[in-house]
């Protein structure tokens, strides 16, 4: 069972970082590490920088985020990252999924008894 819940925690994860990422930049742009901070905090998903980089070019090579360099007074120039319309309308597709998945959750069977 371990190798098998293992697996199952890594795709649910991958899962949940993907629409964590795209809503935290639906309130505003973000550069990378800032989003590796404010991740770190919700309990397992804490992001590296070696997630977050490959996620984000993932991302924008499937039209839902870009990027722009900005640069910095306290140190290199940081790399910001804001949704796409079509970021959005992804974004909005997994809320409804998300939404209707988590309230059929308890149900199964055709009478919908758990």
């Amino acid at each position: 069972m371990d190798d098998f819940f293992n697996n199952w925690v890594v795709q649910v994860r991958k899962g949940v970082l993907e629409h964590r990422v795209l809503r935290t930049l639906a309130a505003q742009e973000r550069y990378g590490y800032e989003m590796v901070r404010e991740m770190a905090s919700i309990p397992g998903l804490s992001l590296s920088e070696g997630t977050l980089y490959p996620l984000m070019s993932r991302l924008r090579l499937n039209g839902l985020v870009t990027s722009r360099l900005e640069e910095s007074s306290s140190g290199p120039a940081r790399k910001y990252y804001s949704l796409t319309p079509e970021g959005r309308r992804t974004l909005a597709a997994m809320d409804q999924f998300l939404g209707a998945m988590n309230r059929n959750a308890g149900q199964t069977g055709a009478g919908g008894n758990p």
